[in-house]
């Protein structure tokens, strides 16, 4: 598990050789496979940095040693991964109801901070649309 103190990371999935982008992650956050994590099988996805990072680790052991010591931990963890499971459940649910033009409009509005931090054919990979898709939805603006 990793614990960002600067920078940005992002998770991806491997289509067929074409990269698609889950989500963003930045200071303050922290980042796993909780599915790896917890069950010891290989992740669904990998993580990457996409600009230079100071990240702090722990590691499986250290981890379940501290939420068993400390609740205050385990319950920030459990604060964790709802908002994650309702980040995951939003973003499910704007690609069924929305056109890309409704989900950039949405990611502005929630997250204007990876529009300024993050390269755009990432967001375009996140939006579920190309590059050329994305500039001409941002031209329209």
């Amino acid at each position: 598990m990793y614990f960002i103190e600067k920078g940005c990371l992002r998770t991806w999935v491997n289509n067929d050789g074409k990269e698609i982008t889950t989500q963003f992650f930045f200071e303050g956050d922290s980042v796993s496979s909780i599915e790896s994590f917890r069950t010891n099988q290989p992740s669904l996805y990998s993580i990457e940095t996409i600009e230079p990072c100071v990240l702090q680790t722990i590691t499986q052991k250290e981890f379940q040693m501290i939420v068993e010591q400390l609740p205050d931990i385990k319950k920030q963890f459990e604060e964790h991964l709802f908002k994650r499971l309702f980040q995951a459940q939003q973003l499910f649910f704007s690609y069924l109801k929305n056109s890309p033009q409704q989900r950039y409009e949405e990611l502005l509005a929630q997250y204007p901070h990876i529009v300024q931090r993050v390269p755009q054919h990432y967001i375009a990979s996140y939006l579920g649309i190309t590059s050329v898709s994305l500039s001409r939805i941002r031209n329209r603006r």
